[in-house]
């Protein structure tokens, strides 16, 4: 998850284990904006095949009707699903089975990613082919619920689509603004706390100088703002804001949400 830094350094910061597995979760976020509800990515979901169970290492399958009963909705409720990217972790929760086929979870969703996304999901190279499930995209592209969008885009009023490049070529974050507050969700970009430093980037990153591109020009200029970043992957944190003690970036808590 670090990249070019070292086991030794990292390792001061988190948990690791004898096969160096560090905690991780993935949060999912339900926003409501523009009047409706916004459903940021998916999780891994609950139809893993028994590669990408090993892959993943999940304690756990995503608990979405649990988590939904205790924000009071359901997954028919949900109006949108902005899926930052098509990797399983993120886009595993967005079908389900019925019978020997995949349908969209959510059947009330406009489902939104960017196109380079899916096309390079569809027919990924070999280094990236093990983070895709081609079956599960397939469906969800055949299913008419899917929405491509081309570039940084106003998906409503308030609601933001920004392509981040570095994680996939295509990866995108979400930035959401109302009445003068800002949210933001860059993903992988910056997955935990831990990688708001310039340095820490995943090892699967495909175009890590983008990352650290993306990081200078959108992630720094948030220090010490009220800007609130949403954090997909930290196992402690979720909701934080960044500050700087003269030293070092600090990321505190704003609150813990319900993840799914």
């Amino acid at each position: 998850m670090f990249g070019v830094v070292p086991r030794k350094i990292w390792g001061r910061m988190l948990p690791v284990d004898d096969e160096n597995f560090i905690p991780m979760s993935c949060t999912l976020y339900v926003v409501e904006a523009d009047g409706k509800r916004y459903l940021i990515d998916t999780g891994l979901g609950d139809c893993l095949n028994s590669m990408e169970e090993k892959i993943y290492s999940a304690s756990n399958e995503s608990s979405f009707d649990a988590e939904f009963e205790r924000l009071g909705i359901s997954a028919d409720d949900i109006d949108v699903v902005l899926l930052t990217h098509l990797h399983t972790d993120h886009s595993g929760g967005a079908m389900q089975r019925s019978g020997d086929a995949y349908v969209p979870r959510f059947k009330n969703a406009t489902y939104y990613v960017q196109r380079r996304e899916l096309e390079d999901a569809l027919a990924p190279d070999e280094r990236s082919e093990a983070a895709y499930s081609h079956e599960r995209t397939k469906a969800l592209a055949d299913s008419g619920q899917l929405q491509l969008l081309d570039g940084d885009t106003e998906i409503a009023t308030g609601v933001f689509a920004v392509v981040t490049g570095g994680h996939t070529a295509a990866h995108q974050g979400f930035e959401f603004i109302s009445e003068g507050k800002k949210v933001v969700n860059y993903c992988d970009v910056v997955p935990t706390s831990s990688h708001i430093k310039l340095p820490y980037g995943a090892s699967v990153d495909l175009y890590p100088l983008q990352t650290l591109a993306f990081k200078k020009t959108h992630i720094l200029p948030l220090v010490d703002s009220d800007v609130v970043m949403a954090l997909a992957h930290d196992h402690d944190k979720t909701l934080v804001r960044f500050r700087s003690d003269g030293r070092k970036i600090i990321a505190d808590s704003v609150l813990a949400p319900t993840t799914a």
